[in-house]
This record gives structure tokens, C-alpha cells and sequence, in this order.
């Protein structure tokens, strides 16, 4: 399902009609807040914590920003920045503050238990994914242009109102992100193996390293030697566990499949090493290095 704003009745510009809300300041809420501070839009914010509030303002991530539900009052679009298991089992106090008139959208890694859970919750839901993130969490975490460029996917259903749609859209090209649609389950499998899965490989990688470096009796030198490659590769099983621990048990089987894929290609490319199938493997490694550049 796609919409234009042009369908929806909402023109270019219907963003600044009303203030933004934010639930929740970390990594994207923070950026968000900043990005839209910065493009002339109102930002309000609801965080959990006083001291998170505290520090909040001194960043300036909003304009109002507090721990009462009632400052999304008014707001014509808020966005829930919230990990994925409060996503999906959302304070009630949350649920009674959301204006019934407001667009609804999260910014969640796993997109169909989430719009299953909120689509009989309130009308204008839109589940949405901005592709984009860093290694740091909390509110120090927030950054100016982290959405540049990069995609930011919505997963509309059958029963999803156009004109929300179409407001998230706009949310998506202020902070000049790129716009994709899919299906939820489709979004799901795909981020499983290019979000999901790499985090439980990298994971690995650095136990490997560990416990192999401690057989070896070469415990030092394996982290001296240590260099970009292994940095590069093993930076996202050193991330958040929290959000890799979610992410993984909000989307299960389709990381579950694509474990399965990426062990059967290890397994071959071990068995030509056992072999010692030289010409062969550097087959595979040829088509590696010519795949690589479609994925970034």
C-alpha cells in the first residue's frame, strides 16, 4: 500500500501545523528532536526519568520536554522512540495521553508484532523504521543528520489511514531520509539478515576470538593484533545487547532462517578450505567482492 500526499488531503507543510511529539530521547527520539528543532519545527518530549529530562533540556532535544504524559497534548504527530518490549506492552498512562485526532507512529526494528499490537490500539497508527543508528544509546546519544540518507521504511496495512500515511512521510523528509514501503512480514525477513543475524555473527566472531586466542595461549597478542578488520567486523556484536537481545526475540523465526542461510555458507566455504580447493574458494571470494557494493 502507498499514498501521496496529493490522495491523502493533507498538503506539503500539514508537519508544522501542530507541535511533534516524542516519546522517549535516546539515539533516535534525540536525533529526531534535534533534526526537527533545526528545520523550524515545535518539539515536545515525554521521557521517563526526571534526571533524563534534566539532562534532555540542557541538550536541547525539545522545546518542552517532561515526564508528564499531558505534554503531548496538542501535538499532530508523535512518534513512540521506545525499545521494542515497551513498544509492544505500552503503559496504559501512554495509551490514555495519545490525542485520538494525532498520527501515531514508532520507530521499531521488528514491524509486525508492533503493528499488530497498536493497529486495534489507536486509529491513525503507522508502523514505521528509520534504517539508521550508531552504537550509542541514552540521552547523550542524539545527533544532528544520523537520517540522512538513509531509509526510513513504513509497513502500512490494509486499514492504515492514508493521510497518516502520508504525515510520516513528511516526518521522513524533513530529517531527509529515504521512503520505502513494504509489507511487515517483508520487512521483517529482510532485516533479519542484514540487521538481525549480523549482530548474533559478530557476536560469535568476538567469542571466537576470545575463547580461541585463550586455546591457543595467545590471549594478548590476539587483542594486540587486533586491527580495523576485526574492528569493523565485530563492532555490532560489541553494541547495545539490550536492543540485540530484542530484536532477536521480536523476530524469532525469520532470524532463526536467516542464522540457517548464513550457516550453510560458512559450512561451504569451510569445506573448500578443508579440501583445499584454492581456485575455488577464491571463486567465491571474487563474487563476494563484486556483491558487496549492491548492499551499501
Amino acid at each position: 500500500m502507498t499514498s501521496s500526499q496529493g490522495e491523502s488531503g493533507l498538503g506539503p507543510g500539514a508537519l508544522r501545523e501542530r507541535p511533534v511529539g516524542l516519546v522517549g530521547l535516546g539515539l533516535i527520539g534525540g536525533s529526531l528532536g534535534l533534526d526537527l528543532q533545526a528545520a523550524g519545527h515545535e518539539v515536545r518530549a515525554l521521557v521517563h526519568r526526571a534526571s533524563t529530562a534534566e539532562r534532555a533540556r540542557e541538550r536541547q532535544l525539545a522545546q518542552r520536554i517532561d515526564t508528564d504524559p499531558a505534554v503531548l497534548q496538542g501535538c499532530g504527530l508523535i512518534v513512540l522512540a521506545l525499545p521494542l518490549d515497551r513498544l509492544l506492552d505500552p503503559p496504559a498512562e501512554l495509551l490514555a495521553a495519545l490525542p485520538p485526532d494525532a498520527v501515531i507512529t514508532d520507530v521499531g526494528s521488528v514491524k509486525q508484532p508492533v503493528l499488530e499490537r497498536w493497529q486495534p490500539l489507536h486509529p491513525r497508527f503507522v508502523a514505521s523504521h528509520p534504517m539508521a543508528g550508531t552504537a550509542e544509546a541514552g540521552v547523550e546519544a542524539g545527533l544532528i543528520g544520523l537520517f540522512a540518507g538513509r531509509p526510513w521504511v513504513a509497513t502500512p496495512c490494509s486499514t492504515t489511514d492514508p493521510a497518516a500515511l502520508a504525515l510520516v512521510q513528511e516526518l521522513a523528509a524533513v530529517v531527509q531520509a529515504q521512503w520505502l514501503c513494504c509489507e511487515a512480514s517483508a520487512h521483517d525477513r529482510a532485516v533479519a539478515l542484514i540487521s538481525h543475524m549480523p549482530v548474533l555473527v559478530s557476536a560469535a566472531l568476538l567469542e571466537a576470538a576470545e575463547q580461541g586466542g585463550r586455546a591457543a595461549g595467545a590471549e594478548a597478542l590476539v587483542r594486540q593484533l587486533a586491527s580495523s578488520g576485526f574492528a569493523d567486523t565485530s563492532r555490532i556484536g560489541g553494541g547495545n545487547p539490550e536492543l540485540g537481545a530484542l530484536m532477536a526475540r521480536c523476530n524469532r523465526e525469520a532470524v532463526l532462517q536467516a542464522i540457517a542461510h548464513y550457516r550453510e555458507h560458512l559450512a561451504e566455504l569451510e569445506t573448500l578450505v578443508e579440501q583445499e580447493a584454492w581456485p575455488a574458494l577464491q571463486q567465491r571470494l571474487q563474487h563476494c567482492q563484486a556483491l558487496r557494493p549492491e548492499f551499501l
